[in-house]
């Protein structure tokens, strides 16, 4: 893809970006990656694909993202498949018991790429776009934890320091992942879950603005609208989405649209709750995201790239 926007950015202000997306699972995966891939600031240099509660689900996350750069005629954006699934219980403790065996454990494709992008010397810093659960970045620390000083870590999820509604999707599927790197993070950005539900768009809208966007645009409304028809989305509202992961890309964009606190990293319960005081270290936890901006940035650019 040639990019048709008459602007671009500075190289001093661009950063170099790894998205990490279980993209197959919902509907909203996609319009963040594409967001992501859309936008002059953001090098994006890899996509690793995450697992969620199906089975051989990092491999359909895979499949998933290559259909969105096929959509997009982008083949210069590599794909990487990441772990199949939850660690099993113990892996992240061994990490902390000095085994040397640990370092030897074979990691996925993801995780291998990951770590060698952050040890790799670059003056653009690397930030890590996370949209699902966070196994693959746990797994990179375990096993390189020089790392952790490197890169700057985004993840949509856990429930922050809100009361849980419901159980949080992208922590509760690998509830020792989200708890090893809340335990170990240095440059952590967390946007839970009352802030990345606000991120509100109407199927109509959708239609009107997203849907003649060439073959990108068709596959994003269709596989959109397919999903919210589907039994699986019989929690959504019925003709709107929370487009919950593209604040993950707009805070990589911007890091002020919206407000933000620093604290303490929650500890995550197995019901996805939080509670503190287990000595996490502070964290950057949003409290709201400009959904203008963010909406309208990528209406904008999905537009002026593959509108007619």
């Amino acid at each position: 893809m040639k990019s048709k926007l008459l602007f671009d950015v500075p190289q001093y202000k661009k950063l170099r970006v790894i998205i990490d997306t279980d993209a197959a699972c919902e509907a909203d995966d996609p319009f963040a990656i594409a967001q992501a891939l859309m936008s002059p600031k953001l090098m994006v240099k890899g996509i690793l694909t995450e697992h969620f509660a199906a089975e051989g689900s990092v491999h359909r996350s895979y499949d998933e993202v290559c259909t969105i750069l096929d959509a997009m005629d982008i083949k210069d954006v590599p794909v990487f498949m990441g772990e199949t699934g939850a660690m099993v219980a113990g892996y992240f403790e061994k990490a902390n018991s000095g085994e040397s065996q640990a370092d030897a454990e074979a990691v996925s494709p993801a995780v291998d790429f990951l770590i060698k992008e952050a040890m790799h010397e670059d003056e653009a810093p690397l930030f890590v776009l996370c949209q699902g659960a966070i196994t693959n970045v746990a797994v990179a620390i375990k096993k390189c934890p020089e790392i952790l000083n490197r890169m700057t870590i985004v993840w949509i999820g856990t429930h922050g320091l809100a009361e849980i509604p419901w159980r949080e999707f992208n922590s509760g599927n690998d509830v020792a992942a989200a708890n090893y790197v809340l335990s170990h993070a240095k440059n952590l950005w967390l946007i839970p879950s009352n802030v990345y539900v606000t991120i509100t768009v109407g199927l109509a809208e959708l239609q009107q603005k997203v849907l003649p966007c060439g073959k990108i645009g068709r596959y994003l409304f269709e596989n959109m609208i397919t999903y919210n028809n589907s039994p699986s989305a019989g929690w959504t509202k019925g003709e709107s989405w929370s487009l919950g992961d593209s604040p993950a890309i707009g805070v990589a964009l911007n890091p002020d649209c919206g407000h933000y606190i620093e604290h303490e990293a929650p500890f995550i319960n197995e019901d996805t709750s939080s509670c503190f005081g287990k000595g996490n270290p502070l964290v950057r936890i949003y409290t709201d995201i400009d959904s203008r901006y963010l909406l309208e940035d990528f209406f904008a650019k999905l537009q002026l790239n593959y509108g007619n």
